[in-house]
């Protein structure tokens, strides 16, 4: 017990840096997943053949490369095109648009758990189709979907992990903590403060969306 709280004592500066970093990534890359994520849901769901077509081809694309080869691509394959973006852009970049996929799609299931007859009500009150999916269905749509982006949420904050150990190796929780593993030889309790880390991170956003599913219950 005393050499696993020494562990964090004399290698804190280093554990607090990495988490504060990794808090950075996640929220950044909430940001771009939630914005694009919205947007190309709003496509899937829209009544355009050619607009769905579009959102359908993004969600593909992201969902089915895995995220360590988008890495790659936006860092090493856009560098030797003469396209150089830094670490830590690369990767909130590859995350947030990876996971802006599986957004889309969960988007797009609370679009269509709207009944059909909002849809007549606002089309016959004058709104054109995108206003009444952009000011009616939308913010429904996301009401209901609340529960399964808090997952995503989550799987994307564990997802983040492998930023810090690709070839971007920015230094996040898990970075900093096999530099730290490496110094000491003290692998397992060296990993079991990153893994306190992001048990830190996921309970935050588990009470987050809890909070947000009270506050935005939709009474049916």
């Amino acid at each position: 017990m005393g050499d696993l709280l020494s562990i964090l004592t004399r290698n804190f500066d280093s554990f607090s840096s990495g988490f504060l970093t990794t808090c950075r990534l996640v929220v950044v890359s909430f940001t771009i997943a939630m914005v694009v994520g919205t947007v190309i849901g709003g496509l899937r769901a829209a009544p355009s053949k050619a607009l769905n077509r579009i959102g359908a081809i993004y969600v593909e694309f992201f969902r089915n490369i895995p995220l360590l080869v988008l890495i790659y691509i936006a860092y090493d394959g856009l560098a030797r095109a003469g396209l150089r973006l830094s670490a830590f852009v690369a990767g909130t970049l590859c995350l947030g648009l990876y996971t802006a996929a599986y957004v889309a799609e969960s988007i797009r299931s609370g679009v269509f758990a709207i009944g059909k007859g909002q849809f007549d009500a606002a089309l016959s009150l004058g709104f054109t189709q995108g206003e009444t999916l952009r000011k009616i269905v939308l913010p429904q749509a996301i009401r209901t979907v609340i529960p399964p982006l808090g997952g995503l949420t989550i799987a994307m904050i564990k997802n983040s992990a492998i930023l810090g150990g690709s070839l971007l190796a920015i230094n996040d929780l898990l970075l900093n903590g096999r530099l730290v593993a490496n110094n000491n030889a003290r692998y397992v309790q060296t990993f079991f403060w990153a893994a306190v880390g992001y048990l830190i991170l996921t309970g935050a956003a588990t009470i987050a969306v809890r909070v947000l599913e009270k506050r935005l219950l939709i009474k049916r």
